[in-house]
């Protein structure tokens, strides 16, 4: 398989976060109405996605300058504090106040050649990435940003909605109540990348951007009818794999279901997955898919053995999702980076 970066440049507010496994199912929906963005077509690959996944996403990640470098601020490892932040003092009070600040460094910045080195630093607070990306701004959108919150890459906003009563054309009690639903805007300019593992037996990266740019133009996600979930794509690149000749672990750029029996160890976030139908299987008679415990994007897994090394994706393709269409399937591969780990303390 072959690693492509595409460039990701928001256009609105969006009600799905951009998740390696959400974009995979968008991506999905758009070979079921135009067979032509995989060879043979999507039923011929989803028989044999178990075995050989035709296309691996990864979640988005923001990409940045820095001192003329360019870096992508990637989640913290899921690693204890104390492996990352090993104690610099020997007083208690001292090192329970340094560990707390070292915990605002949720970020880590990693170099365009995807390599880790958890002890070459690079970890970021939120505010510390955000006055990053505004020394970056141009002027215009400098002044945009004045008021605002410039602390945070991304900002919440609680969209309110009305249901109108088409009989009294008014709101009112019970369904046609108004309501609330949350959103996420990005700073203004940020770029975003989305890593790809393409099997060119299945399709190329053209069709892979033709597909994102029908996504972007109609709206991803949740609400994308009201006009959130918009985006442009601003390039795109062929990446080396790193190497993982002295790789211990693997760090995920995705959320992830793991192979069984794979991995020895495994330090990560736990999310549920409820996922719902899109497009016409939305207002089906079972639009919820099975729920499925995921592990978040920046786990961090311990092979059982260095075979694992030997794929660069990691995780296993999740079924039996849907009472609606049997051939759902999602995505719990992720792409990973191999990470030098060492002995955990």
């Amino acid at each position: 398989m072959k690693l492509y970066e595409i460039i990701i440049k928001p256009q609105s507010g969006f009600g799905t976060p951009l998740r390696g496994d959400t974009l995979f199912g968008h991506f999905c929906w758009q070979v079921q109405y135009d067979p032509e963005l995989l060879n043979g077509g999507l039923d011929k690959w989803i028989a044999v996605y178990e075995q050989s996944p035709f296309a691996v996403f990864s979640s988005v990640w923001p990409k940045l300058c820095v001192n003329g470098k360019m870096y992508y601020a990637m989640k913290r490892p899921d690693l204890p504090l104390s492996h990352l932040f090993p104690a610099t003092d020997k007083d208690r009070k001292k090192r329970m106040t340094e560990r707390k600040e070292k915990g605002k460094q949720k970020w880590l910045l990693v170099g365009e050649d995807l390599r880790i080195d958890l002890k070459a630093g690079g970890y970021k607070s939120e505010t510390e990435l955000a006055t990053l990306v505004f020394s970056e701004l141009t002027d215009e959108a400098k002044r945009l940003m004045r008021g605002k919150d410039k602390r945070r890459l991304r900002a919440d906003f609680i969209q309110p909605h009305n249901t109108i009563d088409r009989r009294t054309q008014t709101t009112g009690e019970g369904m046609f109540a108004p309501y609330s639903m949350p959103s996420v805007y990005y700073y203004p300019e940020l770029e975003l990348a989305v890593f790809i593992l393409i099997d060119e037996e299945a399709t190329d990266i053209a069709r892979i951007i033709s597909a994102l740019e029908r996504i972007g133009k109609r709206g991803f996600g949740r609400d994308a009818s009201t006009g959130l979930g918009r985006f442009d794509l601003a390039g795109n690149y062929e990446k080396i794999l790193p190497d993982a000749v002295d790789a211990d672990a693997c760090y995920t750029l995705a959320p992830a279901v793991p192979e069984h029996g794979a991995f020895r160890d495994y330090f990560f976030t736990p999310f549920t997955r409820f996922g719902r139908h899109g497009d016409a299987l939305a207002t089906s008679s079972a639009p919820f898919k099975n729920p499925v415990i995921m592990a978040d994007e920046g786990a961090v897994f311990i092979p059982a053995e260095r075979s694992v090394f030997a794929k660069p994706y990691m995780g296993r393709a999740i079924c039996n999702l849907s009472k609606s269409d049997p051939r759902t399937i999602a995505q719990g591969y992720a792409p990973y980076l191999p990470l030098k780990l060492e002995t955990l303390p």
